[in-house]
């Protein structure tokens, strides 16, 4: 039976995980939140590898909180690049293969085709970075890793767009949505999906990896299909980056070109607009 760590559990990808793990009797997860294990703490990291041994940890926990970043830069980089590196360190030590999840925000949003594994790196804000820094720190320490880049994560768990849109949605009339950025928005249910997928895969197939859900869209698309969906009267407006500034830039394009990972571990990815639909119907 495989063990597994998952660190962060009581965020949206580490919730969609628990949810998943039930459909996985023959592996054995150990979901930890950030106040049981704080991966900050080098102390508390190693101690919790030295209970049991591991054959992966899934690394959850992240500070996402992008434009509170801005002014808590150290926080930020306490969390996505120290506390990395010790999970890193405390997998190297024990032979446990790492699986973290990164961010779009690496990239700038300068390009025009969708970003690969493989295109230059350069983050426009302090959450960007720190992750970024936290990718580095894992390349330096281990061999056996997946990084999984994603974006635009959603669910029924915790805080999330499509959630904050319902709200809106349910208390005002209209809103005014950004049209100018583009991405893919992502079900973190499926990105949890395809985080078990690897793990029962066995493969040996490391690197850093870009995961998103199939098609494109902006934030005014993303907030028209939510409402579509759940049957919700509003009127939204298009309206562009500048009338609504935030302390942290945002690339304006960070579509995700996954053709490494449906090759290399033979993934099917589902369209945005169907896994959107999922995620609704479990909040109806």
């Amino acid at each position: 039976m495989k063990k597994v760590l998952v660190t962060g559990a009581n965020g949206q990808l580490g919730l969609c995980l628990q949810e998943l793990s039930k459909l996985y009797p023959t592996i054995q997860f150990v979901f930890s939140s950030s106040k049981q294990l704080d991966v900050t703490n080098k102390e508390s990291v190693v101690a919790v590898f030295e209970t049991t041994n591991f054959d992966f940890c899934i690394n959850c926990a992240a500070y996402t909180a992008v434009d509170l970043a801005e002014s808590d830069s150290d926080k930020a980089k306490e969390v996505n690049e120290l506390g990395v590196r010790n999970l890193g360190e405390s997998c190297k030590e024990t032979n446990t293969k790492l699986i973290h999840v990164s961010t779009d925000f690496v990239f700038d949003g300068t390009s025009s085709i969708p970003y690969t594994e493989n295109d230059e790196t350069k983050p426009l804000s302090v959450y960007g970075k720190t992750k970024l820094d936290g990718e580095t720190a894992i390349q330096k320490i281990l061999e056996e890793f997946f990084i999984l880049r994603t974006s635009w994560l959603y669910s029924e768990y915790a805080n999330n767009f499509m959630k904050t849109m319902l709200r809106l949605g349910s208390e005002r009339s209209e809103l005014g949505i950004i049209s100018d950025q583009i991405g893919s928005p992502t079900y973190a249910k499926d990105l949890a999906r395809v985080i078990v997928k690897i793990i029962e895969s066995n493969s040996n197939e490391y690197g850093v990896y870009h995961y998103s859900n199939e098609g494109v869209a902006s934030w005014y698309d993303f907030a028209k299909a939510i409402f579509d969906l759940s049957n919700t009267e509003i009127i939204v407006n298009a309206i562009p980056t500048s009338s609504y500034l935030t302390p942290a830039e945002r690339p304006h394009y960070s579509v995700l070109d996954k053709s490494k990972l449906k090759k290399n571990l033979s993934i099917e990815i589902p369209y945005w607009r169907d896994s959107l639909k999922e995620a609704i119907s479990f909040l109806e």
